[in-house]
């Protein structure tokens, strides 16, 4: 009996929501550990650390809830992607855990305290340039044989893909430095509103570098980008608007707007990506249908995870609420 729903593409869109409030919401967590050495004083730092403070676990529970849907959904990618990215996926493993471990002990240590400065921000880039490579990997492709993967422990890491992780740093720190400007007054937000402007230009030289050089490495996005003159040439001009809305706001020392924008140029070059390989999965063989598990077991976790995530989604909004102020140096959120 052929489904009513496919459920292939219910779970695509589940995965898809997951892995965007992710990189939204941890990406301006870690931001502000990219931007850590670059911070006017140990005040500024406070602050800081003190405006993600409330949030960041919370943060991370999408990647956890994406990490694990994904594997409920498409065992095919966790037995390609793991033996692929075993290196890339423990060094962003061991950068959270730096930077959360970072986070109780900051505030207790004195003469420390330096080391866990460096433990936050190095922890932060880590991760940040470990998942950009990944991302950078998965445009690539991978080598696979009988829906095994077969290339070497270090094909993850070349010149392409450490330009991804180096233009998600670079995204990352420009997500953190906007949510400074929202989040703190005085010099602190005074400089913010400095690097914001420079850190645009570096992610748009990098992410138009990426995307010149993505269809020389992968000929269906040549195809589908430049074969003729489509609909999809509007994605890349919304993104291009949001980057202008960006500086615009920041001109204008609007505080709120830059962030929006920000997240707009982010949720526009994730469609970009999607759009670039739909609808392979563990491309260049897979698609997700190719990769999904057996129909009963997508309903079945289907009807858990319509559980799980409304609590999230009630308990993220209730945490931005509660900490929607703004911080000030050695009193926090008022």
């Amino acid at each position: 009996m052929t489904p009513v729903f496919d459920l292939t593409l219910i779970w695509v869109g589940i995965i898809g929501f997951g892995v965007i409030m992710y990189v939204l919401m941890d990406g301006f967590d870690l931001g502000q550990g990219i931007l850590f050495p670059f911070a006017p004083d140990e005040d500024a730092r406070d602050v800081m650390m003190n405006s993600v403070a409330p949030v960041w676990d919370g943060n991370e529970t999408w990647l956890v809830l994406g990490g694990a849907g994904l594997l409920a959904a498409f065992p095919l990618v966790y037995s390609v992607f793991l033996p692929a990215l075993y290196i890339g996926v423990f060094l962003m493993l061991a950068g959270l855990i730096f930077r959360g471990v970072a986070f109780e002990f900051r505030f207790k240590a004195n003469t420390s305290r330096y080391l866990w400065n460096w433990a936050f921000s190095g922890g932060s880039i880590v991760a940040a340039f470990a998942q950009g490579a990944v991302v950078g990997t998965y445009i690539q492709g991978f080598e696979t044989e009988n829906m095994r993967y077969v290339g070497g422990a270090l094909d993850w890491l070349t010149p392409f893909t450490v330009l991804t992780g180096v233009g998600l740093l670079l995204g990352y720190a420009l997500l953190g430095s906007t949510w400074l400007i929202m989040k703190s007054e005085g010099y602190i937000q005074d400089w913010a509103y400095k690097i914001t402007p420079c850190l645009l230009f570096g992610v748009l030289i990098i992410f138009g570098l990426i995307g010149i050089w993505s269809p020389f490495i992968d000929d269906m996005i040549r195809e589908r980008w430049f074969t003729s003159i489509s609909l999809l040439w509007l994605i890349p001009l919304v993104t291009l608007g949001f980057a202008a809305w960006t500086l615009r706001a920041v001109a204008k020392r609007q505080e709120g707007f830059p962030f929006v924008a920000t997240v707009g140029l982010f949720v526009s070059t994730f469609v970009s990506l999607l759009v670039s390989k739909w609808p392979y999965v563990v491309p260049p063989n897979y698609t997700f249908w190719d990769a999904s598990s057996a129909h009963e077991s997508q309903l079945f976790l289907l009807l858990g995870l319509l559980f799980v995530v409304p609590f999230v989604l009630m308990y993220t909004a209730w945490t931005y609420w509660v900490f929607r102020g703004k911080v000030k140096a050695g009193e926090g959120y008022h």
